[in-house]
């Protein structure tokens, strides 16, 4: 009967491997596109900066504000778009994001002045809300725990292969013309409406949950359902109360995720918006060469990310990786202040090792922390707080340049941050509080 029972749950396991081995194959390259996509769409103005100051007077502190005001769009309509995905299901809601960024981005190839520039990345900010935790939330729906982070690690190298990528891309479409367009209307144009084409795909290859998915057996689709449903269980047995909002909102660790998630998008978004600016000063190069130059600290990132990964599964200590990889961060924003476009150059090469390396090796410490039952809707703030980086760096940068003629101070305060970063990382846990003893079902001290 032992005999039984045993070839029983190994031929369960088996059907459960073969289920997250389809899931990975089905829905993870698919996932890693659109973040691409999402990503390009994001940050390409950073390399059509000059071409629209030159073509419409759009500013320093005009392209940095307006770089900025997506963020704050984004962060305002994040937790409201992740709730209606849960909602409404993940097909139809990450279709609707996709089409609706596309066709934002493509409309930023028409823009004659300022407002128009900050009322599209207002809208590129709106569109967007809820595609990262939205995704986040998928794998929770789809993968148990012990791959769900696995899964992440894959997703976000996806920001890292873009910022690799966008620089030769941007590049090339900034030398077509035609049609009464410049270059960078093309590039807009171009970039948004792929986004549109790829939303068709989408919507066809992806299904709301594993009884949808006509490409997992029966057999495969209720072990994947079991897994993570018996998961969900036994959490919500150890912590029978499920947190309020309120009670979230008060929580110390929260809040301190909140602001090491902020200190390291401050010094990404920085980086990718101002890059381009700096290696046009190297000389005098080509879009196409500053392109180029651009993929290099996105490159070395990759490499950084995969060895710190490397890493920190072999010796376990998570906070230590963290404050390592933002120390590294700061010491590569500080040397850029000390030489020339060139030696800064190089610094922020060093500089990227450190600061991708630390959003990728940040997010299983809070993953580790939450309750299953809350933990969308918190890594949806998270990364709204966070996000919020990407309009403090730009909007920062454009009014130091516009009145200073320099980002040195900027320079300096990324450095000072990420060192606070590297400080507090220490203060936070990445293991849930136990319970208390009466939400147990056990007596407090007072009544024992």
């Amino acid at each position: 009967m032992n005999t039984s029972i045993s070839g029983m749950n190994e031929g369960a396991d088996s059907v459960l491997k073969s289920a997250i081995s389809k899931v990975k194959r089905h829905v993870l390259p698919l996932f890693v596109i659109m973040f691409i996509v999402n990503y390009i769409d994001r940050v390409n103005i950073g390399f059509v900066r000059a071409h629209m100051e030159h073509d419409l007077g759009i500013g320093a502190a005009a392209y940095g504000l307006g770089a900025g005001l997506f963020f704050i769009g984004y962060a305002l309509f994040e937790v409201p778009s992740n709730i209606l995905l849960q909602k409404v299901g993940a097909r139809i809601w990450l279709t609707r994001i996709m089409l609706t960024w596309g066709l934002v981005a493509s409309c930023m190839a028409f823009i004659q002045n300022e407002t128009h520039f900050y009322i599209l990345r207002f809208l590129l900010g709106v569109a967007e809300a809820g595609f990262f935790p939205g995704v986040i939330y998928y794998f929770t729906r789809w993968l148990p725990g012990v791959e769900r982070g696995k899964a992440i690690a894959i997703f976000l190298s996806g920001s890292a292969i873009a910022s690799l990528i966008s620089g030769p891309l941007s590049g090339l479409l900034l030398q077509i013309s035609g049609l009464g367009m410049h270059g960078w209307q093309w590039m807009y144009f171009i970039e948004g409406m792929f986004s549109v084409g790829l939303c068709v795909f989408v919507w066809f290859w992806l299904d709301s949950k594993p009884h949808d998915a006509k490409w997992l057996t029966l057999p495969e689709q209720d072990a994947l359902v079991k897994a993570i449903d018996d998961e969900q269980l036994a959490r919500e047995a150890a912590t029978p109360i499920k947190p309020s909002l309120g009670t979230l909102l008060k929580d110390r660790q929260i809040i301190l995720f909140c602001v090491i998630y902020f200190f390291i998008q401050l010094t990404i978004y920085a980086a990718t918006f101002w890059l381009p600016s700096i290696i046009k000063k190297m000389g005098d190069l080509s879009d196409i060469q500053v392109g180029l130059f651009n993929s290099i600290p996105w490159l070395l990132s990759i490499v950084g990310m995969y060895a710190f990964a490397t890493l920190s599964a072999k010796w376990k200590h998570q906070q230590a990786w963290v404050a390592a990889a933002l120390l590294i961060a700061a010491a590569g924003m500080f040397m850029s202040t000390t030489g020339g476009p060139i030696f800064a150059f190089v610094a922020i090469c060093f500089a990227a090792l450190g600061f991708k390396s630390a959003s990728s090796l940040f997010w299983p410490i809070p993953q580790a922390y939450l309750d299953a039952r809350i933990a969308a809707g918190v890594i949806a703030l998270i990364n709204s707080v966070g996000n919020l980086g990407g309009f403090v760096a730009p909007t920062t940068f454009g009014l130091l340049e516009e009145h200073t003629g320099s980002i040195q101070g900027g320079l300096y305060g990324l450095a000072a941050t990420s060192i606070i970063a590297a400080i507090i990382v220490f203060a936070a846990r990445n293991k849930p509080k136990p319970a208390p003893a009466v939400a147990l079902g056990k007596p407090s001290p007072r009544h024992a």
